[in-house]
């Protein structure tokens, strides 16, 4: 009797024990933001001393192929991870927690404004968004005033700005595409100017062909592009940190890109008064939307301890945790109450996003897996070799017939 009783009280200070420690997972293992989730970790103990905090970090690839297997074999109790569609398998398949009462609780459907649509799923919300960041097209500004090139403002514009600093021996455009999803920002905005912001998300959620006419006349704008090669040569063969130097030396005068890449420009020698940002230049007469990839926070279903997981998100959301958290990371906060970012260079990107007329989360974001992984294929092969064109999209609107069937 003793013996049962004594291994009761084990198994409820066990249980204790447990509820007490929140483990959180995340694939922030790049120096600036593993220092800025150590920050906000360290942040959330002395606001709540009575929860130990256990986070593991992966580094990003190996986070993305083991997420499904720890969410059912050993969940921890948060999670990092993306809105959009990348969030919905994991929905669907009851793997994350409904926090719809933490939204509603704290007014977040106000405050969190610009994520609302990306984290909600048949009218719920499933976790919180910390972070997101604009993207748009870095430029030299020093090269552009040697070549007496203004910001286009339009495509027309864009095209001569590129025929001038082909003349002139500098290539217009960096990429790196060996890693693939840098090709998807020069669809996703291609397609956001030509079509749109509601036919984008139409056809990244399977629900327009691929061998559409309106999806052929992004390619013939892309075409203009690629075929006086405008990009950087031999792309396929460097990832996308590789092709900053290009941009660095002055050999590349444009990059579009996220704006984690200004670290980079920076420590490559790069003074701010030499870099530049524009929006992606007008196409078509429509409202003009804008990538800005959010990342995000959900509780397991299965986690152990969701009731210091909600305490962590609530603490998360708070609009000076935001603002804290953000400054470290060169990022933006979500949360409407918190105070812009400092970085001019990030606040133009602030200024661009406050009045777009939609946002986008980036195409391997907004698309189901097995469809963003063979679009990003086909753009590349696309980029490469251009007279594959046709034989690309047949190609990708096979997939997405086999995938939302």
């Amino acid at each position: 009797m003793r013996f049962l009783q004594l291994a009761a009280a084990l198994t409820l200070s066990s249980s204790l024990a447990q509820a007490g420690t929140l483990v959180i997972n995340t694939d922030a293992s790049d120096p600036g933001p593993r220092a800025a989730w150590e920050d906000l970790v360290d942040g959330f103990r002395k606001a709540h001393p009575d929860v130990e905090v256990k986070v593991n970090t992966f580094d990003h690839e190996g986070f993305k192929t083991s997420t499904r297997n720890f969410l059912t074999a050993q969940p921890p109790d948060l999670m990092t991870w993306y809105a959009g569609n990348r969030m919905a398998p994991f929905v669907a398949a009851g793997l994350f927690e409904d926090v719809s009462d933490l939204w509603a609780k704290e007014g977040l459907a106000t405050h969190l404004k610009p994520a609302l649509a990306a984290m909600t799923i048949n009218g719920k919300q499933w976790g919180l968004p910390y972070t997101y960041y604009p993207w748009g097209i870095y430029y030299r500004k020093d090269l552009f005033a040697q070549q007496g090139i203004a910001v286009p403002a339009n495509w027309k514009e864009f095209l001569a700005a590129c025929a001038k600093l082909k003349a002139a021996g500098i290539t217009p455009i960096a990429i790196g595409s060996k890693a693939l999803w840098p090709t998807a920002g020069w669809f996703d905005y291609l397609n956001l100017r030509v079509n749109g912001h509601a036919f984008h998300m139409a056809l990244t959620q399977g629900s327009v062909p691929y061998t559409d006419a309106r999806v052929q006349a992004v390619f013939e704008r892309w075409d203009e592009l690629v075929r006086p090669g405008y990009f950087l040569a031999n792309h396929a063969a460097i990832d996308w940190q590789d092709a900053v130097p290009a941009f660095v030396r002055g050999q590349a005068a444009m990059y579009l890109m996220g704006n984690f890449a200004l670290d980079l420009m920076r420590k490559g020698g790069l003074k701010d008064t030499q870099i530049g940002f524009m929006a992606f230049p007008k196409i078509a007469d429509i409202a003009q939307a804008e990538e800005a990839p959010t990342d995000t926070v959900h509780i397991p279903a299965r986690a152990r301890n969701k009731a210091d997981a909600r305490r962590f998100l609530s603490y998360l959301v708070r609009p000076e945790v935001q603002t804290r958290f953000n400054a470290r990371m060169g990022q933006l906060p979500v949360h409407q109450q918190a105070k812009p970012p400092a970085d001019p260079l990030l606040a133009q990107g602030a200024g661009l996003l406050a009045k777009a007329a939609g946002l986008a989360q980036f195409y391997d974001r907004d698309a189901q897996a097995e469809m963003a992984k063979a679009g990003m294929e086909g753009f590349q092969r696309y980029l490469i070799k251009p007279d594959s064109r046709k034989e690309v999209l047949e190609r990708l609107e096979a997939v997405r017939k086999r995938v939302h069937r």
